[in-house]
């Protein structure tokens, strides 16, 4: 006869942690992702949630995942690295434009991190994303024109531009030598 596992407490683990920083559930709801009553349903060991809902408290609690499981409160501390030939590297159609990815999957549909690199000539055109979308864009090397809408700003090495992308966008590069930049993208999703 085999013995049966008892999961952690975690929802007990969570209570406990957001009551001693004094978090309301609309407090934690908020910062986590996760709903009031679903959070509500967890803290009182109704439900048993996904991985992926637990990870998510644990973020919005500050914490590591694997101390909520163990029931400690120890502060955040992570180090994320994307090793050069790890990066997960794409080409553009015409393979003008090459992509390297930097940010982890966790943070896809929040930030993404690149660096492009933009043949003589190269476009990137990219749809709209939702309302409130920015990009951060950072001239490495070259001479770049980005178009947002029926705005337009032209760039040189060390340049920095935000821009909205809730509308149909483009980086192109505009020098006679290869361009390189460092693109952030950060989301913001509609809400309703």
């Amino acid at each position: 006869m085999g013995s049966s596992i008892k999961p952690p407490a975690v929802g007990r683990r969570i209570k406990e942690i957001r009551t001693k920083h004094s978090l309301t559930l609309d407090e934690l709801s908020l910062k986590s992702g996760v709903s009031k009553s679903m959070l509500s349903q967890i803290e009182s060991e109704n439900v048993n949630p996904t991985i992926a809902t637990v990870w998510k408290i644990a973020n919005g609690l500050g914490i590591q995942f694997q101390a909520l499981l163990e029931g400690k409160d120890e502060p955040q501390t992570s180090i994320h690295v994307t090793r050069a030939s790890e990066a997960t590297l794409l080409d553009s159609d015409d393979q003008a434009v090459h992509f390297q990815v930097l940010s982890p999957l966790k943070l896809a549909d929040d930030l993404e991190f690149y660096i492009l690199n933009l043949q003589p000539g190269g476009i990137l055109d990219s749809q709209a994303h939702y309302r409130g979308t920015e990009e951060y864009l950072t001239v490495l090397e070259g001479r770049i024109r980005v178009v947002t809408g029926d705005k337009e700003e032209e760039l040189d090495r060390g340049d920095f531009i935000i821009y909205d992308v809730d509308q149909a966008h483009r980086i192109q590069n505009i020098g006679g030598t290869d361009a390189r930049v460092h693109l952030v993208v950060r989301f913001r999703k509609e809400e309703g």
